[in-house]
């Protein structure tokens, strides 16, 4: 499964492990993924998803998942997020015109 966050697209970067006689070694550095279910209230059910610590604490402190990905620009959201805002977004919206034409 691919090491990156679902959110900010946040994944493994790469550096050196440096021994005490200097030898460098190749080295990942991982983001911090947990795997958790966020609530939209758009949409009215939680959204299972693999998100980074950092991003976790952006989410609680915008206010919730609708107003972290409402509140971000797109060239900062994953892909997966893209899609997500975009059911928010549309869920928002409330009705389409078809069925405010069938009232």
């Amino acid at each position: 499964m691919a090491q990156r966050c679902q959110l900010t697209g946040k994944q493994p970067q790469f550096g050196h492990n440096v021994s005490h006689s200097n030898v460098k070694s190749n080295r990942r550095f991982n983001p911090n993924l947990q795997r958790t279910r966020l609530y939209s209230d758009a949409l009215r059910r939680p959204v299972p998803m693999r998100v980074c610590t950092r991003a976790l604490r952006s989410v609680i402190r915008a206010g919730g998942l609708d107003a972290f990905l409402l509140g971000t620009a797109d060239v900062k959201l994953a892909p997966e997020a893209l899609r997500i805002k975009r059911r928010v977004r549309k869920a928002l919206s409330g009705p389409g015109p078809k069925a405010a034409a069938s009232n």
